[in-house]
């Protein structure tokens, strides 16, 4: 036990000490970490809480960004991927810093690195980013997969059943985007190579997945340019993105986890 001794010579105790409301927010938040998708009645089992405080605390944490609310399920919120993003950090071991920043050097693209939450796609880190794209990313680091090239890379990449039920979840308004994704579906299937392009037109990406040893998708890595500097070299850029990332997953440990 770890004691201070106050002014008035008492000793108080100022080792860590449990917390049953921060317990209960942590333990949510591991339990979506290693669960996602949990919906609420299964949240309030695996606490063996009442009900009641759960959902406050779920509430909460949906409010603030920390979790995210999908078809009454719930994933990893923006907010954490935020901090992620903001510090510009990724643990060593399936996608590194210096890996980015090759990728942005040897291409002379942006380079953004983005994993899956529910229905979208949060970007977690870049490298070379230019100040228009840097900006836009910083203000909307959630993004509806159907609407980039990342989130396109990581939907051809889910299981059949999966992608047909998330893509017959969209609201009319995604209508257009869902008869394009379906378009490209086949090539970017065949290519491992996903496009879009933004500002009507004058910037051009292209994404593909990133899988771990045992080949699950864990992530995603977008390249970003002019469409005057990527268009011309489209195949050449592909080629460099995919055997970089191939090259990622000869070290991979497996699960989300290096990320």
């Amino acid at each position: 036990m770890t004691t201070v001794t106050e002014t008035n010579g008492e000793a108080v105790d100022r080792a860590p000490q449990p917390h049953r409301t921060i317990d209960r927010v942590t333990r949510i938040l591991e339990e979506v970490v290693y669960n996602p998708g949990m919906t609420f009645a299964e949240l309030a089992r695996a606490l063996d809480a009442p009900k009641s405080s759960v959902y406050g605390f779920i509430r909460g944490l949906v409010a603030a960004g920390w979790l995210h609310e999908d078809g009454h399920r719930f994933y990893l919120g923006p907010a954490l991927y935020g901090l992620t993003m903001a510090t510009g950090r990724i643990r060593a071991g399936l996608v590194t810093d210096s890996d980015l920043s090759l990728l942005s050097n040897l291409t002379g693209a942006t380079i953004f690195l983005g994993v899956r939450a529910g229905d979208n796609l949060i970007y977690v880190a870049e490298a070379g980013s230019n100040t228009l794209t840097g900006f836009a990313v910083r203000t909307n680091i959630r993004r509806s997969l159907l609407e980039t090239a990342g989130g396109k890379a990581l939907l051809a990449a889910m299981p059949e059943g999966e992608r047909v039920s998330f893509l017959r979840r969209r609201g009319p308004e995604e209508t257009a985007l869902v008869e394009q994704f379906l378009a490209e579906y086949a090539d970017i299937h065949l290519t491992r190579i996903a496009r879009n392009t933004r500002h009507g037109g004058a910037q051009t990406a292209i994404a593909t997945t990133v899988r771990n040893g045992a080949g699950e998708v864990v992530a995603e890595v977008t390249l970003v340019g002019p469409t005057s500097k990527i268009g011309p070299k489209i195949k050449k850029l592909s080629k460099i993105l995919l055997e970089h990332v191939d090259g990622w997953r000869e070290r991979t440990t497996g699960g989300l986890g290096p990320i």
